[in-house]
């Protein structure tokens, strides 16, 4: 054991990170190989590969940098954290740039690049880094009035936004939107600007859906499922209604060797039949406790730039949880987004572990921090004649 009068880093990690957010982290990590162990055999015996469990192993492997990952990060502190994120912002900016140029297009988007033998997408490690810099910005611009804060965050919405656009990747650049929209009203937003966002919000929506035939296609299946190929939803929502409240019991899903993405955007869906909704529901409740424990740190701070920053990352991490459990659900349009620490994939999961271990590192308890207690008033003794 570690002892409390130990000064070493580790002493010092162990005694300062928040360990139920810890646990809960490596708990979805272990959740995810499960899900990939009941979910992907189907789709490996689908797509012709010979071994079953390809997909597990990998996802197995991956969790291995992931952990590492977000134990590893978690050992820095805001200032190093802030360091990374603006590092980190340039070399995606300079990946998806690349990938744009020579990155292979699958299914009429090029979200993919081969470094070191190895596909990643830049787009997932894009995302933490820009809710740290947006943090930091804006907290700044609270601090030095002469630095146009807000501007600059402004500045990096639309060079992520462009280039998420340019892919297309239409979900990716609603999460940022979001996540930034979040941020500059928590910095202290007026009611007009309020309005014009919402307005732009609104006209970028319809903008989209006029000008790209593949987001009015999502939306209209949305909509009017007659009006096109809603096969996913209509599996998935299939899905859950025969797993019932209990599931049928791991292994004996049915749905999810016809569901195409039953092991990525869809494992919710492979959780609900097979595990029913009782586990469906303690997953969400999971999910909620990160987002509102997180959210409770990052109130308490009163660093500007860390309230912010730990905010935004957790309102990511939020927010993707809640759109990838609606769209199996069909409760939103499909968007392609996974669910963190579940869904398969490499890029994801080490991405999600580099977000989180950003959180633990930001959240940590520092000697220099302070909470706002109330004064405690003393009246004093009457005189004794």
């Amino acid at each position: 054991m570690v002892s409390r009068a130990e000064r070493n880093p580790v002493a010092d990690w162990w005694f300062t990170v928040d360990k139920l957010l810890l646990i809960a982290f490596l708990a979805l990590i272990f959740g995810g190989i499960v899900l990939s162990l009941a979910a992907s055999p189907a789709v490996a015996e689908r797509i012709g590969i010979a071994d079953s469990y390809y997909f597990v192993k990998r996802q197995a492997i991956f969790a291995i940098p992931g952990v590492i990952t977000l134990i590893g990060v978690s050992f820095l502190s805001p200032k190093q954290i802030r360091r990374m994120a603006l590092v980190g912002f340039v070399v995606c900016v300079g990946l998806l740039i690349l990938t744009l140029l020579i990155g292979p297009e699958v299914k009429g988007s090029r979200r993919w690049i081969t470094i070191l033998g190895m596909s990643v997408q830049p787009s997932e490690f894009m995302k933490p880094m820009f809710a740290v810099l947006v943090g930091f910005l804006l907290a700044e611009g609270q601090k030095r009035p002469d630095l146009p804060g807000r501007s600059f965050s402004m500045l990096l919405l639309g060079i992520v936004a462009a280039l998420f656009v340019a892919q297309p990747d239409f979900g990716q650049t609603m999460l940022i939107c979001l996540t930034w929209a979040g941020l500059f009203f928590i910095s202290g937003m007026s009611w007009m600007w309020i309005l014009a966002f919402a307005g732009a919000g609104a006209g970028g929506i319809l903008s989209a859906y006029a000008l790209v035939p593949h987001v009015r296609s999502r939306i209209e299946r949305f909509m009017n499922p007659e009006a096109g190929d809603t096969f996913q939803v209509q599996t998935a929502q299939e899905a859950f209604i025969n797993g019932g409240w209990w599931g049928q019991g791991p292994g004996e899903g049915t749905f999810k060797r016809i569901l195409p993405d039953s092991h990525t955007d869809f494992v919710f869906a492979v959780l609900g039949e097979e595990f029913g909704l009782i586990l469906c529901m303690f997953l969400a409740l999971v999910f909620a406790f990160v987002v509102l424990r997180g959210m409770s740190h990052a109130l308490k701070e009163n660093d500007g730039y860390v309230r912010l920053a730990a905010t935004g990352l957790i309102m990511q991490f939020g927010l993707q949880s809640c759109i990838n459990m609606a769209v199996n659900l069909h409760l939103m349009p499909a968007k392609g987004m996974t669910l963190p620490f579940i869904s398969y994939g490499g890029s994801s999961l080490v991405a999600v572990a580099l977000s989180m271990g950003m959180l633990l590192a930001l959240t940590r308890k520092r000697p220099d921090q302070t909470r706002f207690v109330a004064p405690i008033e003393f009246s004093p003794l009457p005189s004794r004649g």
